[in-house]
């Protein structure tokens, strides 16, 4: 379904589509298309664009996850590119530097070994058609020539300006004199084209030792951590057997644990035991229902997801339709329970999203982070970029699964995701909404209204949304504007602790982007309006 009065309108293409958080990241994607390149080339090229523009929510100090649709084969890829915990970091270590309850996020210990660079080599190397030095070209040309900054990024990148970057000396590098450039303002990184050029004519190598992986170490050793040289050297991606679930004719695919993808599909796959044709999609009986089911798959999704090379994760159980059944039945259409505890299945943000479709049917979603803006606010000197905070995920009881521990991956918020049309396995969209917890109620939100409503792309971005704010079972909930004041006052009634939530602040409810191809293989694009979204077709 189209809607023709709205301001904005699904992009359409057939010779290939990239949608961003960024026009220049958009426009170096399609460059690569212009030359022959497939999907998963316009996405390493496309993340590389956005590192340069968006060095507040992704680059090279952070992590990435991928899906890729393989149009020949239907085979879909799933690439872990998070990384680990330092060896010498463990509990009693976190104890007695005096944290007890949570690791702060802006601490040396938040660091964790950042995964993005070998994530996009390999990916490369599996999907990959052209050669990386071309690749990396548009983002080296962008740190090295300058930007004007986008409008609503300058203000994302003025607020970790102001929190995070003045902690660390080489926090300057991504400031103009110790400042956010503004809006339309020039900004040029010319270290952090450094470091890409270097990275283009050296690979992962080049980044996780010698030059680039001792300014690394020294600027966490500065900051009281503990990171290595040997836990740089040690990394590496994985390639993981992706999630799914079957949604109203439709398959949705995750990345698996440490991931909260799994977060969504719970969702999903409670709602699928739902009939909710003919409700209002922005009325009280609907919301209700899709929070509630988020409340469970929260409480879930926080007592399992950790790391699967250390911990069992019970995927399978919590992902059948007999658990999604025993979990309805505590759902009450007339009254919110904003207690929820982790069912019985065997006897938690700043981020760039985008995806890119080729002219035969590949598909790449994929995501880019430093999680908090600029991460943890450590700059090692001379490569022009941030180190993330995803320790900060990890619990710190030591029962728990997803406790801290050397070598270990932590509870991870960002998530790409993929439709494929359940009778044949043919692609029908990548998609992603960006955002820490938001992002699995957000993913949650635009398959519903794709499956359910029948809205195209950039109807489903549009759609006001509901955030439980801090992805615990038990949070309060923001509503967007647009969603009537009369759906606000029957939630409350029902017992919902709810708000509404405008302006800047609807930077809560995420940013997205989906690519829909249909069945003549044509592309129809949506970007998010929540920020400087742009998607382009060829």
């Amino acid at each position: 379904m189209q809607d023709l009065t709205a301001v904005r309108h699904p992009v359409c293409g057939t010779r290939g589509m990239v949608a961003t958080t960024e026009p220049l990241a958009t426009a170096a994607g399609v460059r690569v298309f212009a030359r022959g390149g497939n999907a998963a080339d316009a996405a390493i090229a496309t993340a590389a664009a956005l590192a340069v523009v968006e060095p507040n929510n992704t680059g090279l100090g952070g992590d990435c996850f991928a899906l890729y649709f393989d149009a020949e084969t239907k085979e879909i890829s799933a690439l872990n590119g998070s990384g680990r915990a330092p060896a010498l970091l463990n509990l009693d270590r976190i104890e007695q530097d005096g944290f007890s309850e949570q690791l702060p996020p802006h601490h040396a210990h938040a660091v964790t070994a950042p995964g993005a660079c070998a994530g996009w080599f390999d990916f490369h190397a599996r999907h990959g058609s052209q050669p990386m030095p071309d690749l990396l070209a548009p983002a080296i040309e962008l740190a090295r020539d300058g930007f004007p900054v986008a409008p609503f990024n300058s203000r994302l990148w003025e607020i970790g300006v102001k929190s995070q970057l003045h902690r660390s000396r080489g926090g300057r590098e991504l400031t103009i004199d110790g400042r956010a450039p503004r809006a339309g303002e020039r900004f040029a990184n010319p270290t952090l084209a450094n470091t890409l050029e270097t990275i283009a004519s050296g690979g992962p190598k080049a980044f996780y030792s010698g030059a680039i992986g001792e300014s690394i170490v020294a600027a966490v050793r500065e900051h009281g951590g503990v990171l290595s040289e040997q836990d740089l050297a040690a990394h590496i991606s994985t390639w993981e057997e992706p999630i799914s679930v079957g949604y109203r004719g439709l398959r949705v695919h995750e990345c698996p644990p440490n991931g909260q993808g799994i977060a969504s599909l719970i969702a999903l796959n409670m709602l699928r035991l739902c009939e909710i044709e003919g409700q209002d999609p922005l009325g009280a009986d609907r919301l209700h229902l899709l929070i509630e089911l988020m409340r469970l798959a929260f409480a879930d999704a926080r007592a399992y997801v950790a790391d699967p090379a250390l911990q069992t994760v019970p995927t399978a159980e919590l992902l059948s339709e007999a658990y999604a059944a025993e979990r309805l039945r505590s759902f009450d259409p007339k009254r919110a329970v904003v207690d929820r505890v982790a069912g019985s299945p065997i006897a938690s943000s700043d981020t760039v999203y985008f995806c890119c479709v080729d002219e035969a049917g590949n598909a790449a979603s994929f995501i880019n982070s430093n999680y908090m803006a600029f991460g943890t606010g450590i700059v090692p000197d001379g490569t022009g970029f941030s180190l993330q905070n995803r320790g900060h995920g990890f619990s710190l009881d030591r029962g728990h699964p997803n406790a801290l521990a050397p070598g270990k991956r932590p509870y991870h918020t960002i998530i790409p995701g993929l439709l494929t049309n359940e009778v044949d396995g043919s692609l029908y969209a990548p998609f992603g909404v960006m955002g820490g917890f938001m992002q699995p109620q957000g993913h949650l939100q635009v398959v519903v209204a794709m499956a359910d409503d029948g809205l195209d792309p950039q109807a489903a971005l549009d759609r006001p949304r509901f955030n439980i704010t801090d992805g615990t079972a038990g949070g309060a909930v923001k509503l967007e504007p647009g969603i009537p004041d009369e759906t606000l006052n029957e939630l409350r009634a029902r017992g919902h602790d709810i708000d509404k939530s405008g302006g800047f602040l609807q930077v809560l409810f995420g940013r997205g982007q989906i690519i829909r191809r249909d069945e003549a293989g044509v592309l129809w694009g949506g970007t998010d309006p929540r920020a400087d979204g742009c998607v382009m077709g060829v």
